[in-house]
């Protein structure tokens, strides 16, 4: 999967990559297994915004992805390897023998034609979806559940893959792809392999236009406000924050300050991500 290298034919297309999509065998995707977008511009339900910097974007619709694997009796081939415009990887609309269509996160490597299988009748291939418990140490695998059959949480992304490292009493240890170790119930379920479209990271957009197709708006710094919008902002000129410690816009602490207060989960990790 090449990065495609535009030709400068104008300013905005200097530098500017993409994707090749070579990978891609359809380009309308499986219309039963979508649903429809209403965009909220980032705002609640009460017309405030709570999500900065959303708005705009290209119209699409939600690809219904099978995050679970929960059909345990029937393998699956698979049908064609898709764009999904809601996330980075790429999806695979896989047919079960019994004729049900559903979609899944494609794992590096896998192509038409391939079988894949979910349970007892995986057979750690790449695709295979299986309880952790049944996975050998060491190997590479993505989609995995926090909790049994609540469907995949965690190392989704493009590229990305965690590594089993130990199995102890009734938990395993993984490796996520932040470099953080923990430990999760074996009888979670886990997909093999590594998550294709692993060039994504190395595109480099070229244009603000193009982060707008994607629904992101303008992010502006605080120290170019003014003292009512922002902590940084006011002053004459270019003028140091003025304060301990760069703030939010509603003045709470940003840039290292540690805000993770699930204490009923530390006892999973192992080791975090930093020191």
């Amino acid at each position: 999967m090449p990065v495609k290298v535009y030709k400068p034919t104008s300013a905005g297309r200097r530098g500017m990559t993409g994707h090749s999509f070579e990978e891609i065998t359809s380009s309308t995707p499986q219309r039963s297994l979508t649903e429809a977008i209403r965009k909220r511009g980032g705002r609640n339900n009460s017309g405030r915004v709570t999500v900065r910097h959303r708005g705009g974007g290209h119209k699409r619709r939600y690809r219904v992805i099978d995050f679970k694997r929960d059909k345990f009796d029937v393998p699956a081939e698979v049908v064609s390897i898709e764009y999904d415009p809601n996330r980075s990887a790429r999806i695979a609309l896989i047919e079960f023998k019994d004729g049900e269509r559903r979609y899944i996160i494609a794992p590096l490597g896998l192509k038409v034609g391939d079988r894949v299988a979910n349970g007892d009748q995986a057979q750690l291939r790449t695709g295979d979806a299986l309880p952790i418990r049944d996975i050998p140490v060491g190997t590479l695998i993505h989609n995995i559940e926090v909790q049994p059959g609540r469907g995949g949480k965690l190392v989704r992304a493009a590229g990305v893959s965690a590594q089993l490292l130990a199995k102890e009493s009734s938990y395993a240890a993984v490796r996520m792809p932040s470099g953080e170790m923990r430990y999760i119930n074996d009888q979670c379920m886990a997909t093999i392999g590594q998550v294709g479209n692993t060039d994504h990271g190395n595109v480099n957009l070229g244009k603000a236009g193009r982060k707008r197709w994607m629904g992101i708006r303008p992010t502006v710094r605080g120290i170019a406000m003014d003292p009512g919008s922002h902590p940084h902002g006011g002053g004459e000129g270019r003028s140091p924050i003025g304060m301990p410690g760069p703030k939010t816009p509603w003045g709470k602490p940003a840039l290292g300050k540690k805000t993770r207060t699930n204490r009923r989960t530390d006892r999973f990790i192992i080791r975090r991500r930093s020191s």
